[in-house]
């Protein structure tokens, strides 16, 4: 992957309960210059909060929740959103978020979800 941003300009929280995706996502982050959190209680100014989303019909509160704690926007990610044509987007657009990842997904598309996020800054 190449590296898009000065290493520690960008900090990004990951909130991911399995260690194994949590260290691939802390990996191919850091490698592409992003500072990566993994705690909520680390301190320094996050641009964007990286969640897991087990439960799809739960997602439209936890978004809310974090984004009112955090105050920055927030890409959701879950193994239960749908891959197929367009889907992706109509879940982006009822959750009222920039982008969602399905999982699985190559570090490509997670720093291409970032960027758009991140409205390219």
């Amino acid at each position: 992957m190449t590296n898009r941003r000065t290493p520690g300009k960008t900090q990004l929280l990951i909130l991911e309960s399995d260690d194994l995706i949590r260290g691939l996502l802390v990996r191919w982050l850091c490698e592409a210059g992003y500072a990566v959190a993994s705690d909520e209680s680390q301190p320094g100014a996050i641009a964007l909060v990286i969640a897991d989303i087990p439960n799809p019909a739960q997602a439209e509160a936890v978004l809310k929740e974090l984004g009112a704690r955090h105050g920055v926007p927030v890409l959701p990610m879950s193994g239960r959103f749908r891959r197929y044509r367009g889907a992706p987007e109509g879940v982006a657009r009822r959750l009222g978020v920039a982008r969602v990842l399905p999982k699985p997904f190559s570090g490509e598309e997670l720093l291409a979800a970032v960027e758009a996020c991140l409205g390219g800054r």
